[in-house]
């Protein structure tokens, strides 16, 4: 029997290392229909899974609790499967680097515990050749396997849209890749057991990682595109969404807008791709300028908050200013490589400390990777300044006269920033608001 029979029948088991927000997803999709072993190093959220938590709140609670994956942090039940997806995230250092240390250790505990005939899947975001020039030496080192004998690997990138539930894995085509055309095919007929919208053949590895990583970097250019032309409109005095919303109308325009790029892919993997350019003897130009209008943008808010205090009139320096939102995107609780910190750092170099409030956010996260403690929308009184950060759906119900209450009275202008655009623009253009957004 081929491996794939043996999976389909119950024979052997599919593992999953690295239960985040791609991975344990994939983990509960896979156990509707074959064995699944669920790796993380994290024991914390080991018994979080176990007993029926699902902190990501990609699947939920009740998904969780029912799902068959076994959830385990020991790294010996991997010698039970011979189909491994590895799922950790490739993060970037401080001076926008590749962090390659997740995936390299994915695959040293992953080679300690190899069995042979088994088969490999990276679906990290990676510049092209980390998974044949970086993974595989170590596979083979902590193994004592050969790769291509003893063992197959491929490579399949992710697109998960964390918070979203319309574009999951099961709706979004696959893009899949083995290191030849046997290995292609099993990993191609695992995928489709559970990807409705069926599967891509690349035609390489490296083919597969480019494809993920420009993904991403086309948005972030596209996206760099809006936030540099909201800068200008907001020097023109013209307001940026309705520019938009005009141009929108023709049909090949398209419709991306300014905002704050944070999270683990927009504005991580344009780095990994110009890295291996630079290896390679080229700089990029488009790629890093838009990377370098993104990264400043936190700061551009921040600067805008503050010339909006003086407009109004208002002391800045320990200035009462309330965010409404923290994450890097709505609707999902994780604040990892947030660019809200950014406006709240940059407004800390002012002498203003602002209170966060995120109803949807991990709070112990938020502690933990930044010292900050959240309030609640009790704590938005007597404000100075209001900024609404994120889209969650907590906020969008918020109506001018819950808006109004926010603030300090005695101040003849509220300075209402509202950076996503939730708003209804001519609501607020009185005299008694300076409305702003990107």
């Amino acid at each position: 029997m081929s491996l794939y029979e043996d999976i389909v029948s119950g024979k052997e088991k599919l593992s999953l290392v690295g239960l985040g927000y791609v991975g344990m997803p994939i983990a509960v999709a896979f156990a509707r229909k074959i064995k699944v072993v669920g790796f993380d190093l994290n024991e914390k959220k080991i018994e979080l899974y176990k007993s029926g938590i699902d902190p990501t709140n990609e699947v939920g609670n009740d998904v969780i609790k029912n799902t068959t994956v076994e959830f385990t942090a020991d790294p010996q039940k991997l010698r039970e499967a011979k189909f491994h997806i590895v799922a950790v995230p490739t993060p970037v250092n401080d001076d926008h680097t590749p962090d390659l240390s997740p995936v390299e250790g994915a695959s040293r505990l992953l080679g300690q515990n190899l069995t042979k005939g088994s088969v490999i899947v990276f679906e990290s975001t990676v510049y092209p050749g980390v998974t044949e020039d970086i993974c595989v030496p170590i596979l083979e080192k902590e193994s004592g396997l050969k790769c291509g004998v003893d063992f197959k690997i491929g490579y399949s990138p992710e697109r998960i849209n964390p918070g979203d539930k319309v574009h999951r894995l099961e709706t979004i085509t696959k893009i899949v890749s083995g290191m030849d055309e046997e290995t292609l095919d099993v990993v191609a007929k695992v995928y489709e057991l559970v990807v409705e919208a069926g599967v891509y053949r690349a035609e390489s590895i490296k083919v597969a990682e480019a494809a993920k990583v420009i993904e991403n970097s086309q948005r972030d250019i596209n996206i760099a595109f809006m936030n540099e032309l909201s800068i200008i409109f907001n020097k023109m005095g013209i307001d940026t969404k309705a520019v938009l919303e005009a141009a929108g109308t023709k049909w090949n325009f398209l419709k991306f807008f300014p905002g704050l790029v944070g999270g683990h892919c927009i504005g991580v993997d344009p780095y990994y791709l110009t890295y291996k350019a630079e290896e390679l003897g080229y700089h990029s130009q488009i790629i890093l300028a838009g990377r370098r209008i993104n990264d400043d943008m936190g700061k551009y808010v921040a600067e805008a908050l503050v010339k909006n205090l003086i407009k109004a009139d208002i002391s800045v320096k320990n200035a009462k200013v309330a965010i409404l939102g923290f994450t890097f995107k709505e609707n999902c609780p994780d604040t990892r490589n947030t660019k809200v910190i950014d406006i709240y750092k940059e407004l800390g170099e002012y002498g203003i400390k602002p209170i966060v409030v995120d109803p949807a956010a991990d709070a112990d996260e938020a502690k933990r990777l930044y010292g900050i403690d959240f309030e609640t929308m009790d704590a938005v009184k007597d404000m100075d300044a209001v900024l609404v950060a994120v889209a969650h759906e907590q906020f969008l119900d918020l109506n001018k006269e819950t808006v109004s209450s926010f603030f300090n009275p005695k101040h003849s202008q509220k300075v209402f920033m509202d950076i996503k655009g939730l708003f209804n623009r001519k609501d607020y253009l009185t005299e008694d608001y300076i409305y702003w957004r990107l």
